[in-house]
């Protein structure tokens, strides 16, 4: 049985370094919106390659710090993470693996999910960094949803967008098919949140 949520929301997490996935991630809690859940736009902060420096809880500008609880108490997710050599980004990894305590608990388990990503390329990795950000949601239980070909932007895109999950290939901004793509994608989490819940 699933567990009724007073306040139901889609958490749409991200990292963004340069502002390419947060594009999309906007579109995605867009398409979320209008399928009549609430969107929470979260991000994580950047980590230190060289030493256990860390920055503040809150960051001086954009969206706010994703905590184990927006993340436990949400309806569905959507993950999103720039490629880096094929894979997700150590940032969202670190915080992805720090969620043990919701593992053990099943906070997420039957929980709609969903996964985004941007390249610089076209063969930048996008599908494979899709692939990977899926395992961890695999592992916790979540029902993993992609972007079926009924959206007819799939079909058409000459850049971004895959059936694993909304994608950008970077430029100054997001095409009329990543747009719709992504939107498509936030309105089926949404759904298939809503269905899950009543």
């Amino acid at each position: 049985m699933t567990k009724q949520i007073t306040s139901p929301y889609i958490l749409v997490l991200y990292y963004s370094r340069n502002g390419h996935v947060k594009m999309l991630a906007e579109q995605l809690a867009l398409g979320v919106e209008s399928a009549g859940i609430e969107a929470r736009l979260r991000t994580v902060p950047a980590i230190s390659a060289v030493c256990e420096a860390s920055e503040s809880d809150i960051p001086e500008t954009g969206d706010i710090y994703c905590s184990q609880d927006d993340l436990a108490s949400c309806s569905g997710l959507l993950l999103g993470s720039p490629t880096r050599f094929g894979n997700v980004a150590a940032p969202l990894k670190y915080f992805i693996d720090s969620t043990g305590s919701l593992w053990l608990s099943g906070a997420l388990t039957n929980k709609p999910a969903g996964v985004f990503t941007s390249s610089s390329s076209l063969h930048g990795g996008q599908e494979s960094t899709l692939l990977s950000m899926m395992l961890p949601l695999l592992h916790h239980g979540m029902l993993i949803s992609g972007v079926p070909y009924s959206e007819p932007a799939l079909s058409q895109t000459k850049s971004g967008g895959t059936p694993y999950g909304a994608s950008h290939i970077e430029s100054g901004c997001l095409s009329p098919e990543e747009i719709q793509i992504a939107r498509s994608q936030g309105a089926q989490v949404a759904s298939l949140a809503q269905k899950l819940l009543f």
